[in-house]
């Protein structure tokens, strides 16, 4: 026969105490508000019956859940692990919990998800989905949801966001292989409607005018998407309009890693025949071979961020909204050399 779950009145009867005691005691928050011999009491007969408070009973009566949602637009994508864990180990010392779900790129999709953790008492949301012109955000905005977005920003700025320094990173990047002596220079674009995409064509645009080179002058590819089979497509299309292309700077990791799909099948060797460049630093990129040199970005460090922002919000500690910018390293490997002389 099933035993019967323990409750809070329960237990208050069982110590010979008011339940409200109990409430505090179990509430990390107000246990400085009970003696520790007391706390230490009520601990221990909790443990034992196994008693565990109701959350869904206290966010219903103090309308604070201590859940924050995470909305990734790809959880396959190696970049949003680290992102996730970061949110995760800020939140925690502060006794909130991240409700992670994956959204995928459609907005209806992305304002269905935003519903049900609405609908799950979420006090807050993390926003990996953002695009430049983001109609979600838009909605949480219209629901009265504090929301911060990471990784990615929208261009009207409405809340606070995380992101990279996308020019910086790419200024790195173009400046190396111009040290090497690269000049035939290819960037494969991501897309053009989320601001990643968009800040490092810019920064591509903009370093290789630094060094001389004229706008209409630039070698890009546009590639449909941040994916593996992308990079591919976007690297063939290199091939076959710059073939004397010596370097490849692509808009992140796994277009890189398209990128070697491709040289593969041209018979091309990385880096002898044409280097290569990825940006993001993703984990296990250091193992394929050549291993990638990349532009690092600090994602742990970035969840943290927004997590604290988030934070401040539910705290009512913000002030106006703002976007940190991380600072990006370049990583140097062996993806990259001197280009050989033709």
């Amino acid at each position: 026969m099933q035993q019967k779950k323990m409750t809070l009145k329960g237990l208050a009867q069982i110590l010979g105490v008011h339940p409200s005691t109990v409430g505090r005691v179990m509430d990390p928050d107000t246990r400085h508000m009970v003696g520790e011999a007391v706390a230490a009491r009520v601990l221990k007969e909790a443990a034992r019956h196994g008693y565990r408070p109701n959350k869904i009973a206290a966010a219903l009566r103090t309308r604070r859940s201590n859940i924050v949602g995470v909305i990734l637009p790809d959880i396959t994508n190696p970049v949003f692990p680290p992102i996730v864990l970061g949110i995760e180990d800020e939140l925690r010392k502060h006794g909130y919990v991240a409700l992670v779900t994956n959204a995928g790129e459609d907005p209806v999709q992305q304002r269905f998800v935003v519903d049900q953790l609405l609908a799950r008492q979420c006090d807050a949301l993390i926003l990996a989905t953002a695009t430049r012109d983001d109609s979600v955000i838009s909605y949480c905005l219209e629901a009265g949801i504090s929301a911060v977005t990471v990784n990615r920003g929208e261009d009207a700025g409405r809340v606070s966001s995380v992101v990279n320094d996308e020019m910086a990173g790419m200024r790195m990047a173009v400046e190396y292989l111009f040290k090497l002596g690269h000049r035939r220079i290819v960037h494969l674009v991501g897309p053009q409607n989320l601001s990643t995409g968009h800040l490092r064509r810019e920064g591509f645009v903009q370093a290789m005018e630094a060094q001389g080179v004229k706008r209409e002058d630039l070698w890009m590819v546009e590639c449909s998407a941040y994916s593996r089979e992308a990079g591919k497509a976007g690297c063939d299309e290199a091939l076959a309009r710059y073939p004397k292309a010596t370097a490849i700077l692509a808009g992140n990791d796994l277009l890189a890693l398209g990128c070697y799909d491709s040289l593969r099948a041209a018979g091309k060797r990385c880096p002898e025949d044409v280097s290569v460049i990825g940006h993001n630093d993703m984990p296990f990129v250091d193992m394929v071979n050549p291993p990638l040199t990349t532009i690092r970005i600090s994602h742990h460090a970035m969840g943290v961020q927004a997590a604290q922002l988030i934070l401040q919000r539910l705290n009512q500690s913000a002030g106006a909204d703002m976007e940190i910018r991380m600072k990006p390293e370049l990583i140097v490997r062996a993806s990259v050399v001197a280009p050989a002389a033709r």
